[in-house]
């Protein structure tokens, strides 16, 4: 990753372009280590993120908004008593380091005017964001705080002095003199062992280039007046491998390169597309480590159940033997271990086994209670075997919806949906969070031929557009036996084409279990056949009067602009 002093030198141009004036409104911590501030200027409200993740540090432009936790954390709140309010003065870097500082100005609770600064150390896995009273030069608190167990020459802690990160035995970048790059050595390492501020790509670039400070000026007289072109280079599978404002020839012929308009948009792409760096999946680690373990354990459930079940289906011959030992009680004696009598309904000979402690009529007896029980566990166990049935639909769905998503706000989601059903534990909610509506936002496409579509995102979705949304017309889509979305098509009054039913069903198909697959069979009927069963979970229904086509997943180059 080059996130070096370049493009640190790049993304303070940027932040000086849109944010200086500007007054902090609003700030949120949406995770641990994350940042956003939203910030009002002239040119319109602007959201300034920044995380301190060791494999995805960076600080750039967002434009949606962050999924909140349901109570702020303490930094998040330390940061709104001293800086919501404040003005922007300044955006400036530190030198040629990877260290973005943002000065602002507000008022204290007496009125008057103090200076805070709010600074961003860029540094991988000691990366870090911290607040200074300029005043003092205090340190008021941080992101992480670093003690002297962590760190014996530099401690970040409320109410220490501040320092800067030690110097580095190197020749900053926009600095170092002609002769001091030349001199660097003839290989990307050697010259970053003598070059301060730039990343192994740039040092690559470098090699073989006679005027090095010509070339490094050229860069920095393109961030000065905002002319540089922010870049990504990403393989074959689409899978991003490194980013720059400049050109790197190490990526030009063995990657595709990709230009953006701001350098906030290129970071954005990077770390949203790098598996690496991908929050989503490391957010759902947890949710779906938990699903899958009570779907292993409704699993299990099943299988003791269909065996228990069966053994209660094969209990004929308990009333049998009740029967012939009531026939032929007369021939038993005390103390007898089994007996052996003519089976009257075929006329072959049987051996019952007998408890010697009983008497004859208590052993007969016996064997009709245990017929009895058999017969009513195999009612008591169909039942059973359907509500885990419905479990493990359920859990297999939401599954697949974690599987298919990589956006943290359809996460969050499905995590509230579990904690309402049970299966993870509920978490400690704001007031604001108690009292705010469930409201459906589902994908929307269009068909070829003009047909609006809608997709659930989870199961509470499903049920809102099957069993609300959607009229009696339109048309409901779903995998067959395939956990996935319900998919609505929505008919307006026309007549459903065959286009749309294909295409509603190829849908239905890519928003399912069954992704990856070919030939995948999709049940389709007017949704006035589909019913939710009185206690089912959410998303889960039933229906009749379906058809099945067979076509494969596929979703619309561009979904819908509704």
């Amino acid at each position: 990753m080059a996130f070096d002093g370049i493009i640190t030198a790049a993304m303070t141009k940027e932040l000086q372009d849109n944010i200086i004036l500007g007054k902090v409104d609003k700030v949120y911590q949406p995770e641990a280590d994350e940042l956003v501030l939203n910030i009002h200027t002239r040119e319109g409200n602007k959201r300034l993120y920044a995380t301190v993740d060791s494999s995805a540090a960076c600080l750039r432009l967002m434009e949606t908004n962050p999924v909140n936790p349901p109570s702020p954390l303490a930094f998040c709140m330390l940061l709104r008593k001293h800086l919501q309010g404040g003005r922007i003065v300044s955006v400036e870097q530190r030198e040629s380091e990877r260290i973005i500082e943002i000065s602002l100005e507000t008022l204290n609770e007496l009125g008057f005017t103090t200076s805070k600064k709010l600074i961003f150390e860029i540094m991988g896995k000691h990366s870090n964001i911290v607040l200074v009273d300029m005043s003092t030069g205090k340190i008021i608190d941080s992101i992480k705080r670093i003690s002297i167990d962590v760190n014996r020459v530099r401690q970040i802690l409320p109410g220490k002095v501040y320092e800067y990160p030690p110097a580095q035995d190197k020749a900053p970048f926009k600095d170092a003199s002609a002769d001091i790059l030349n001199n660097a050595g003839d290989t990307g390492k050697a010259i970053l062992s003598k070059i301060g501020g730039i990343s192994p790509a740039v040092a690559a670039e470098l090699v073989n280039k006679k005027d090095r400070r010509g070339f490094l000026d050229a860069i920095m007289s393109e961030i000065a007046c905002g002319s540089f072109v922010p870049r990504v280079y990403e393989d074959e599978k689409k899978t991003p491998r490194e980013f720059h404002i400049m050109a790197l020839a190490e990526y030009e012929d063995s990657c595709d390169c990709l230009t953006f308009h701001s350098l906030s948009q290129c970071l954005t792409y990077y770390f949203e597309h790098k598996t690496s760096s991908n929050r989503a999946r490391q957010k759902s680690h947890d949710l779906v480590r938990s699903v899958t373990a009570a779907l292993d354990k409704d699993l299990l459930k099943k299988q003791r159940l269909e065996e228990d079940l069966l053994s209660a289906e094969n209990s004929e011959d308990l009333r049998l033997y009740g029967e012939l030992l009531t026939a032929n009680i007369h021939l038993m004696k005390s103390g007898m271990k089994e007996i052996t009598v003519t089976n009257y309904y075929d006329g072959s000979d049987i051996t019952i086994p007998l408890d010697p402690r009983f008497t004859a009529n208590k052993n007969a007896q016996s064997y009709f209670k245990r017929y009895g029980k058999s017969k009513t566990a195999i009612k008591e166990k169909k039942i059973q075997l359907q509500e885990n049935q419905g479990s493990i639909d359920y859990l297999e769905s939401v599954l697949t919806y974690l599987n298919n998503t990589d956006s943290i706000r359809e996460i969050e989601e499905l995590r509230t949906e579990l904690e309402e059903t049970g299966y993870v534990r509920r978490r400690k909610q704001s007031a604001r969070n108690k009292n705010k509506k469930f409201k459906a936002q589902p994908r929307q496409y269009d068909t070829s031929d003009g047909f609006h579509v809608l997709v659930g995102k989870n199961n509470k979705e499903n049920d809102q557009l099957t069993l609300h949304t959607a009229t009696k017309t339109d048309y409901w889509f779903h995998t067959k036996d395939i956990p996935g979305s319900h998919v609505i098509v929505q008919t307006e009054g026309r007549r459903i084409t065959e286009t749309a039913i294909f295409e509603g069903a190829a849908l239905a198909a890519f928003h399912s279990k069954a992704r990856d697959s070919e030939n995948v069979p999709v049940d389709y009927v007017p949704v006035k056949y589909v019913k939710k069963p009185a206690g089912a979970k959410p998303g889960m229904v039933i229906f009749t009067n379906n058809k099945t086509v067979w076509v494969n997943p596929a979703e619309p180059e561009a979904p819908s602009d509704h």
